[in-house]
């Protein structure tokens, strides 16, 4: 691309196409004042998206012969739902938590596919708004991949960490939960100088597991979309080449059969990745019920 004099450079295409639509600029690695527009955005329209699907599927739901629309999402509910039953043994908490898991997926999965459009298409329609509006089209920045930004993905895990933490008190009661967290996994000793000590230790390694579920919750999720996100951009690339440079049909075909074969790869990546999500949030809310 850079054969054009007015094209961006490979490095300067993808750093574009990385940068959120954000309030302000992110000063630090942690900056909790930004707020990445975009990421927000979509994913409501999504889970608004979502949400209709479901309801309209509820609402033509029939007795008789179901038609396919029906018997995919009769089979969709009835794979949560055993999932659910086979992590979740309390009925009562189940009535929330598998409408729950119903929706994490769906949502989840339709913020992956985002990823299945092409690269350029709704960025570019957005800069040109942006210069219609008198803007620079150079800093109209829009990322359409929700799960492909952290800050969503962790948003979700500490949300199922919230809500185990919720059950656990829930299940087991305040003295309950508070016992169990200074007690397991060492146990404790009738002497108080070492009930003392594995009683700290206990509360820190609680801790620790409780953090490092919750982050790998989220970084796993991030991890695969973020990949998959560089590497259709990397695809876009040939494309890119193909149109800029003389003698580059063979860069156009592979740009779209790589296209094609990774599109098609993917699918089976963004399902996968909402199913994980959505089995490890109902087993931390399982073990949230279970007594150590």
């Amino acid at each position: 691309m850079a054969a054009n004099a007015g094209a961006p450079t490979p490095s300067e295409y993808i750093v574009h196409h990385l940068e959120h639509l954000t309030n302000l600029k992110q000063g630090f690695i942690v900056d909790f004042k930004v707020v990445n527009i975009d990421s927000i955005v979509v994913a409501l329209v999504l889970g608004l998206i979502g949400v209709f699907v479901l309801a309209l599927a509820a609402r033509k739901a029939t007795s008789g012969v179901p038609g396919r629309f029906q018997a995919a999402v009769e089979l969709l509910v009835e794979m949560v739902d055993s999932q659910t039953k086979a992590n979740i043994h309390n009925a009562e908490s189940r009535k929330f938590i598998a409408p729950l898991a119903l929706t994490v997926f769906v949502w989840i999965f339709l913020m992956n596919a985002m990823d299945l459009l092409p690269v350029d298409m709704l960025p570019h329609m957005w800069a040109k708004g942006y210069e219609a509006t008198g803007g620079d089209p150079a800093h109209a920045y829009l990322r359409v991949v929700p799960t492909a930004d952290l800050s969503t993905t962790f948003g979700l895990s500490i949300a199922v960490l919230l809500l185990c933490l919720y059950y656990s008190v829930k299940v087991k009661g305040v003295g309950g939960f508070a016992h169990e967290l200074v007690t397991a996994p060492f146990g404790t000793s009738k002497n108080p100088i070492f009930a003392v000590i594995l009683g700290v230790v206990n509360l820190l390694m609680q801790i620790i597991e409780y953090v490092s579920k919750t982050v790998s919750h989220g970084m796993r999720l991030f991890g695969n979309m973020y990949a998959g996100e560089l590497v259709f951009m990397l695809i876009a690339l040939l494309g890119g080449y193909a149109a800029l440079s003389m003698g580059g049909a063979m860069m156009g075909i592979g740009h779209i059969i790589a296209g094609t074969i990774w599109a098609v790869f993917h699918i089976l990546i963004i399902t996968l990745q909402a199913f994980i999500f959505m089995m490890l949030a109902l087993i931390y809310l399982g073990q949230a019920h279970n007594a150590h």
